[in-house]
């Protein structure tokens, strides 16, 4: 009988630095890795552009992070864990089974097709990321631990969307696009093609400038508390978000602490407006919503009185119903009901007898 053993599966992950075409997405995971609190990023585009490739390069960028994925069939105690009950009933001790926000601290926490997930799931997961902190309860038995990574969600929108109340629990957003100039089409390719054919050399090529990008986020990390946000910031930070219409003040926290990390990423020595400019639109492109005015109205400006409801001339002697003033032209909703007459319904006479 012939032996059989198993190859162990090759962890080369594609270098971050070797990624072609997403600076965008580039900035948003590296101000995640930042300062995870954000709430993580949510990157959707269709198939096959380098969606999952940049979550694992990420990881890999990282030093010793983990790279954890959710699958869609998870339960929520493989999520957060659960308690052993029978061991506290026993000697008093809490013994926690961790899950996967246990497994992913101080790494990535990756979700593919997170629009597919139950809400439930993508609530705790998103209270945990925000928080940093995973609360498991069973039979009012409580436990707390650390959990602090960094969430990024993918999602095909041609397979449904988010719930809004979830979409506003991401920090950043990125939506990618198939790439439609011919000489960056060619670039991606010749990368990946290269990364498959030897993926060692394709590292050693950017260990340089995979080091140094990683002591660039780990200096950012230490600097991130002594940088402060002037009153200028805050306002600008408040205008755009008025301007985008957004709902809640949740835009403004990401905004503010997404030009913190980008500012302490560059070594500057204080937040400014350029930092809030540049991260503006991650923090609001999936929060914008489409009656968004291009300018906030000024303070203590007057509106103008509502158009008047209808063009119908009132009754001379001001006595006619009020309906008919303050309902608009066209809105079947809003007529007043007609009165219909009752007819008297005929007899019908008897049932006719029944035959023997």
């Amino acid at each position: 009988m012939t032996a059989f053993s198993l190859s162990p599966v090759p962890a080369t992950a594609f270098p971050f630095t070797a990624l072609v075409g997403h600076e965008a997405l580039q900035r948003a995971l590296l101000l995640a890795a930042i300062d995870p609190g954000m709430g993580g990023v949510l990157i959707s585009g269709p198939r096959g552009t380098a969606k999952s490739t940049s979550a694992r390069a990420l990881a890999a960028l990282l030093p010793d992070a983990p790279f954890v994925t959710l699958p869609l069939a998870a339960s929520l105690e493989q999520l957060v864990g659960t308690l052993n009950i029978e061991d506290v009933l026993r000697d008093g001790q809490v013994r926690l089974a961790p899950g996967l926000v246990a497994r992913a601290h101080g790494g990535v926490l990756y979700v593919d097709e997170v629009n597919l997930l139950p809400d439930a799931l993508v609530d705790s997961l998103l209270d945990v990321a925000a928080s940093g902190v995973n609360t498991v309860e069973r039979d009012g038995v409580s436990h707390q631990h650390a959990a602090r990574f960094v969430l990024v969600g993918t999602m095909n929108p041609e397979e449904g969307e988010l719930r809004p109340q979830l979409l506003d629990r991401f920090g950043l957003s990125v939506a990618l696009h198939n790439p439609a100039d011919a000489a960056q089409r060619q670039a991606i390719v010749r990368a990946r093609l290269a990364f498959d054919a030897d993926p060692a050399a394709v590292v050693a090529r950017h260990a340089p400038a995979q080091a140094g990008l990683a002591a660039s986020v780990a200096r950012a990390r230490a600097a991130l508390a002594a940088l402060e946000w002037t009153d200028a910031v805050v306002q600008h930070a408040a205008n755009l978000a008025l301007a985008a219409g957004v709902d809640g003040i949740r835009a403004d926290l990401v905004m503010l602490r997404a030009a913190r990390a980008l500012a302490a990423l560059e070594q500057a020595d204080n937040v400014g407006l350029a930092h809030v400019d540049a991260v503006a639109e991650l923090a609001l492109a999936h929060r914008r919503t489409e009656n968004a005015a291009g300018s906030a109205p000024p303070s203590g400006a007057t509106q103008p009185p509502p158009p008047p409801s209808s063009s119908k001339p009132s009754p001379a002697n001001g006595q006619g119903p009020a309906s008919s003033q303050s309902a608009p032209e066209g809105d079947w909703g809003a007529l007043p009901p007609e009165p219909q007459p009752m007819a008297r319904v005929r007899s019908t006479g008897a049932w006719p007898p029944k035959k023997a």
